[in-house]
């Protein structure tokens, strides 16, 4: 994909040479009285002093960068901005492409880190598990049966060191172990002690397969695994589901060393994201109402709620008031976010991400990296991406001014000096 930065222009906005010029000599009139007359030495004064600070600016004041500023930024090393500090990123165009990607991404951020919406693992038995052992016998005379029955059932629990004591048969490992590799064990260790006989291994307690739910539910609870697979909703159901709206409502999935967090409203819409859920597994649910922040040339710079299932980039800026018309550049509309591993090396290449790793680009403490997109409305598809780019929770969204704002700006500053020196000449 094309590098966004490319084609990018410098922010500073060089002050024209004619203002120097005139500044140079206006104080040169004031100091060696070349200009006749007392108003007109005034004048030449006063056209000092205001000139020498504009002609001394490299760019004029303004509310933020503007879109050339983070545009040349981009791709860029702290060195390499004259910053140590600074914080390196990308800039990626927001297109149908790149808004799909983003798109179909976040709504499958469980499945992708979990790689768990296929079909479940095989289970096993563990620790503390409750286990009913059945030994069937072709005699009356063996040693499990009796002239009543010819068979015996043992209700059994896997000790500390993953195994279960077995009559005649000895100590026999099930933790780690399914219940047809169990029953396999037992009967080895009984041939030639039991006549004939035969065994049924079944699951009467998982103690050791439990799930914990807690957070934003109606009763925190550790949820016994089945042995034919849980899936996540069916835990939060468990749990008694949750008791803020999906909408508003985070799922976090610890396991092991991976977490992952994202929308229950995405699990619904998303059955891939139903993943399976493990032992040990920890499930978080928080309430968390979703907002962005609008800043720059727009009618309010302010923190604003979504208030909706789902918020695209467009339907963003009109509840912000939309940009303002005199000021705002129609090029400039950026996103700053930080995302997940997995976005950025398929919207960069994993040869651009690398490099910028080089270049001292980092993660935050949820191993999410920080991205640009930018939105350019002067392109008539853009009504159409933006409508796809979805907003996320905490996303800061920057209306860049447009160039001319500054160009403005800088006339009337220059100006000022010039109707004073008139004023006091008489002019």
């Amino acid at each position: 994909m094309k590098n966004a930065s490319s084609g990018s222009h410098r922010h500073a906005i060089s002050q024209p040479n004619w203002l120097g010029n005139l500044s140079a000599a206006a104080c040169r009139a004031a100091a060696h009285g070349k200009w006749s007359g007392g108003r007109f030495r005034t004048s030449a004064l006063l056209l000092c002093v205001g000139l020498v600070p504009l002609a001394g600016c490299q760019v004029v004041p303004g509310a933020g960068p503007d879109a050339g500023t983070i545009l040349a930024a981009s791709g860029k090393s702290g060195s390499e901005q004259h910053r140590p500090n600074a914080v390196v990123f990308d800039v990626v165009e927001i297109d149908g492409h790149s808004a799909r990607l983003v798109a179909d991404y976040s709504s499958q951020i469980f499945s992708k880190r979990f790689g768990m919406g296929g079909p479940l693992n095989t289970a096993v038995f563990g620790v503390g598990d409750r286990v009913r052992v059945i030994i069937f016998e072709a005699s009356d005379t063996g040693l499990f049966a009796t002239k009543d029955s010819k068979q015996t059932s043992l209700d059994l629990e896997v000790q500390p060191d993953g195994n279960v004591p077995i009559p005649y048969a000895g100590l026999i490992r099930f933790a780690g172990r399914t219940a047809e590799q169990t029953r396999k064990s037992i009967l080895a260790a009984l041939t030639g002690k039991a006549v004939e006989p035969d065994v049924i291994v079944t699951s009467i307690g998982t103690d050791s397969r439990v799930a914990t739910v807690t957070g934003a539910v109606k009763a925190s609870a550790q949820v016994p695994l089945n042995l034919n697979g849980n899936r996540l909703m069916d835990v939060i159901a468990k749990a008694g589901g949750p008791v803020d709206p999906p909408y508003e409502s985070y799922v976090t999935l610890s396991r092991g060393t991976k977490t992952a967090t994202t929308l229950l409203k995405t699990i619904i819409e998303s059955p891939v994201n139903n993943v399976f859920i493990q032992p040990n597994d920890q499930i978080f649910l928080a309430h968390d109402p979703r907002t962005f922040t609008m800043l720059g040339q727009t009618t309010s710079n302010n923190r604003i709620a979504f208030g909706a299932n789902d918020l695209n980039l467009l339907e963003a800026i009109a509840l912000a008031g939309g940009g303002n018309d005199r000021n705002v550049s129609a090029s400039g509309y950026f996103v700053f976010r930080y995302e997940e591993e997995g976005i950025v090396r398929a919207l960069l290449g994993d040869r651009r991400f690398d490099e910028l790793l080089s270049k001292g680009l980092a993660s935050n403490k949820d191993n999410k990296y920080p991205i640009v997109y930018r939105l350019d409305m002067n392109r008539p598809d853009s009504l159409v991406s933006g409508q796809t780019f979805p907003i996320k929770n905490r996303d800061v969204i920057y209306a860049s001014r447009h160039p001319a704002v500054e160009l403005q700006y800088f006339l009337s500053l220059a100006a000022q000096p010039l109707n004073i020196a008139r004023g006091v000449s008489g002019f």
